[in-house]
């Protein structure tokens, strides 16, 4: 039985590495496909990240997946938010009825100050419009400032299907537990609630339109045991994850690292670096981590390409370099996708889907 479990597995797996698979799909009818561009927080470039605007555009722009990163608040709901710390992509600062929730916590060991979701309830939480988080890198986004409302990761998956109908395509969801070994250490774990909301929305099996991603070990560990659908882990340049503050990332994109990855996920999603290195001046050779990490059976979904100068080496920077706005200008970013997609990777994370989509064809 065990024997069977680990070969129906790595044939999921072997079918994964060709791009998403829509719910019920067989192994058999599986064909090789281009590619997967993840939405990074929809078309963050473009719009206020995780907003209904956002993630329409990205799949009016041809994306596969749309990614929520996925915190819950007081009464349990997870919601989409790049943090927990809402100060910064909200209007909650202007809102005098929550200035006395302003306060300063330890994350992953950084102090942070600001206002928490886990401090509202999802009632509040709906009364808060999202803002730009990067208004002077992405200044034409502030015009959409106060017009969007905070969403929940059920509110998502609808987003997901239907653009599915729009387009005639199967949009996924590619849901991140955010710090959730934190919210474990405050009595709101995300595993359960996420595994939930999977079975709830049909997410709950290793062909569903839908990757859960970490970078923690343990809760995907955790997370295994409760569910079919696929899993990733995310691993950055520098560092380690938060629950094993005795391993670094670098390890565990070893080769024999790697191979105990393929223990308990699907995927890797590294930093987009650590596949393509770049220096100042340009973008470098690529590494082994694809092969390596493809021959131990896992898919290979980097993150992100983004399309401003201030991302890229100065050989792919455009525009007049003394303009104030020099450095949120666009800059050659296609050669970033092009170098990427010619390593092998299987999918990436661009908060500009539509070029991550223009230069994979």
């Amino acid at each position: 039985m065990a024997a069977m479990t680990l070969l129906t597995r790595r044939a999921l797996t072997t079918a994964a590495l060709a791009g998403t698979l829509t719910s019920g799909a067989s192994f058999a009818a599986a064909k090789p496909r281009k590619p997967i561009v993840i939405a990074h927080r929809g078309a963050s470039g473009l719009r206020p990240e995780h907003t209904q605007p956002a993630y329409d555009l990205a799949i009016d722009q041809g994306c596969d997946f749309i990614e929520p990163d996925l915190v819950p608040t007081r009464d349990g709901h997870l919601i989409a938010r790049h943090e927990n710390e809402i100060g910064g992509t909200t209007d909650v600062a202007g809102r005098s009825e929550f200035a006395d929730r302003k306060t300063t916590k330890t994350i992953d060991g950084q102090q942070v100050t600001g206002w928490f979701t886990e401090d509202f309830t999802l009632a509040e939480i709906k009364t808060l419009r999202a803002r730009e988080r990067l208004p002077r890198l992405r200044p034409g986004n502030t015009k959409y400032d106060g017009q969007a409302q905070l969403l929940t990761f059920d509110e998502v998956v609808a987003i997901a299907r239907a653009g599915s109908r729009r387009t005639g395509r199967t949009i996924g969801v590619y849901p991140e537990m955010k710090h959730p070994s934190f919210f474990a250490g405050i009595g709101l774990p995300v595993e359960d609630r996420l595994v939930t909301l999977l079975k709830k929305n049909d997410l709950d099996s290793a062909t569903a339109p839908v990757f859960v991603q970490c970078f923690e070990v343990t809760p995907l560990k955790t997370i295994r045991a409760r569910t079919k659908a696929r899993l990733v882990l995310l691993t950055a340049g520098e560092g380690g994850p938060a629950d094993l503050p005795n391993v670094t990332y670098s390890q565990l994109v070893s080769p024999s690292g790697l191979k105990e990855v393929a223990l308990y996920a699907d995927g890797l999603g590294p930093e987009k670096i650590q596949i393509i290195p770049q220096d100042a001046d340009a973008l470098l050779p690529a590494t082994a981590l694809v092969n390596d990490a493809h021959a131990a059976g896992l898919v290979v979904h980097p993150w992100t390409v983004r399309a401003e100068n201030y991302f890229l080496p100065s050989s792919l920077r455009r525009g007049d370099a003394a303009a104030a706005d020099y450095l949120s200008q666009p800059g050659e970013v296609a050669a970033v996708f092009k170098a990427l997609y010619a390593a092998g990777v299987d999918g990436l994370f661009s908060d500009f889907p539509g070029l991550a989509v223009a230069a994979r064809g």
